[in-house]
């Protein structure tokens, strides 16, 4: 998996008044997600707090790529947000084409936009923990380290969504160590790989994104694409013509295996 660098804007913000409301059926969405764990539990952003939080059920550690949907299938996959300007256009997108995604999400931006992330499951989508900071160096750093980033991470968007815990874990610039695949399933949360990146955090244009999911999708099934870090209006314009595309060749749209 190619990495990414040069991402230091992460850190927390303040949060910013966008339109986005929950509809009032998010109750029971959230309900029927995996993972919903009571107030109190989701409230614990430090290590030692989130350690003390009920079991979770353990899945495997192997990173995934495989979609639920089968052979045939692609997981739209979104990284980096949520984000008060992108996020609610990438919603927007996904609901006119039908199309469920997984939002890979960076702790403190979800803190800061709860609104957003309750959108995010209101709407069907799946939650995934992307660490606190988006350090691309994790796997040379140290085991404390890795938790601390991955199990803030996790309290601050369970936190954020109202207690849905994120069903996944991928490392910032696939920067994946046994440690950490092995602590990100011990809570319930699959190690998630990539097989077609867009390369829309580069900025090629929409017509570049376009032609590098089409070329790279006999990679596989999981498409990484972003909602945040920067101006996501070519990924936004992509979207729209790469989604009714993938229904135009057939594919279904689906969720990472848990």
């Amino acid at each position: 998996m190619a990495r990414h660098g040069g991402r230091g804007w992460y850190g927390r913000v303040l949060a910013a008044a966008v339109g986005v409301t929950a509809v009032a059926a998010a109750t029971s969405v959230w309900t029927a997600q995996a993972g919903v764990v009571d107030r109190q539990g989701a409230g614990a952003s430090h290590p030692s707090a989130a350690s003390s939080a009920p079991a979770r059920a353990t899945v495997s550690e192997e990173i995934v790529h495989a979609s639920d949907k089968g052979a045939h299938a692609v997981n739209i996959t979104i990284d980096d947000g949520p984000d008060p300007t992108w996020t609610p256009q990438v919603l927007q997108v996904l609901k006119e084409y039908g199309v469920k995604a997984t939002f890979c999400m960076i702790g403190p931006e979800a803190e800061a936009h709860p609104d957003l992330v309750r959108a995010v499951v209101a709407a069907g989508h799946r939650l995934c923990d992307h660490t606190v900071s988006h350090d691309t160096t994790m796997d040379k750093k140290s085991e404390a380290y890795q938790s601390q980033e991955i199990l803030n991470a996790a309290s601050m968007i369970t936190k954020a969504s109202g207690g849905v815990r994120p069903q996944y874990y991928r490392a910032p610039g696939g920067a994946f160590t046994p440690y950490s695949r092995h602590l990100a399933a011990s809570q319930g949360m699959r190690p998630l790989g990539w097989n077609v990146d867009s390369k829309d955090f580069e900025l090629p244009g929409t017509d570049a994104i376009i032609a590098t999911v089409k070329s790279e999708l006999p990679n596989g099934p999981t498409i990484l694409f972003h909602d945040a870090g920067g101006d996501r209006s070519e990924t936004v314009a992509a979207l729209r013509e790469i989604l009714p595309w993938l229904k135009q060749q057939g594919y279904s749209f689906g969720f990472p295996v848990r």
